[in-house]
């Protein structure tokens, strides 16, 4: 391939850039809430400073002891929809995500740890900004179990969350 971009010069530039287009569209994004999905969402999270960095001093810390915080999620409308896990671990004064994908915890701690669930159509709400965690939840459109005071201590952080459903690329017309 080499030979043939120095041998046809800018014109195979073109057909490269056209090759590569077309692969980047045969490669779908994930279902949303997929282990694929999910994976991509720890490695967003990871870059978002305010997750990594306003999660550290308290939410992190409350992990009963074991390391990590549990947070799981899925799409309510979806029949059976698997849910998909985040571990979030505090790692060099940060609150990093450090696994996304299939559920490991069989047993969610209610003192520390998060399940969330909705309707696609909200988790794309929510994804885009049109509403935060406070409205999400105050008109049920976001459901959760887990330590409710903690949460309602960190709307700020937990905003950035939920921007993630829409920042991460998914696809919302199949189910995982």
């Amino acid at each position: 391939m080499a030979w043939v971009v120095m041998k046809t010069g800018i014109r195979t530039i073109g057909g490269i850039a056209a090759l590569l287009l077309v692969a980047s569209l045969a490669q779908a994004a994930p279902a949303l809430m997929s282990p694929e999905w999910a994976t991509q969402a720890c490695e967003a999270w990871n870059e978002d400073p305010i997750l990594t960095e306003q999660l550290v001093e308290k939410w992190i810390k409350n992990d009963q002891d074991r390391g990590y915080k549990v947070v799981q999620l899925y799409r309510m409308d979806c029949a059976d929809s698997p849910r998909v896990e985040l571990r979030i671990s505090e790692e060099d004064g940060k609150a990093m995500c450090v696994y996304g994908g299939p559920v490991k915890a069989t047993e969610l701690n209610k003192k520390s740890d998060y399940l969330m669930w909705a309707k696609t159509n909200r988790w794309q709400e929510m994804g885009a900004g049109k509403y935060g965690p406070m409205r999400a939840m105050m008109f049920f459109r976001l459901k959760f179990k887990g330590p409710k005071w903690e949460a309602m201590n960190h709307m700020g952080p937990f905003k950035n969350f939920l921007l993630l459903t829409g920042t991460v690329p998914s696809d919302t017309s199949s189910c995982p």
